[in-house]
């Protein structure tokens, strides 16, 4: 997957990061890319994303820090 055209960490908010994750992806344009750092894997947003028509890589950086790579299929 290409280098990301933006970033949210998801650590840094306060409370249910959800509503900000999808707000990001709906401001990506096609051929763009999100990393999204988040504390965990979280796997309950991969079937969002794929419902939504996104492709995603995940790797684990260490203890409490996951990068997630989404872009649009």
């Amino acid at each position: 997957m290409q280098e990301p055209t933006s970033r949210l960490d998801a650590r840094e908010i306060d409370g249910e990061p959800f509503g900000d994750i999808m707000s990001s992806l709906d401001d990506l344009e096609e051929g763009e890319t999100l990393l999204l750092i988040n504390s965990f894997e979280p796997k309950p947003l991969y079937q969002v994303l794929e419902r939504r028509g996104f492709k995603h890589e995940t790797k684990k950086i260490s203890d409490g820090e996951w990068h997630v790579s989404i872009a649009q299929s």
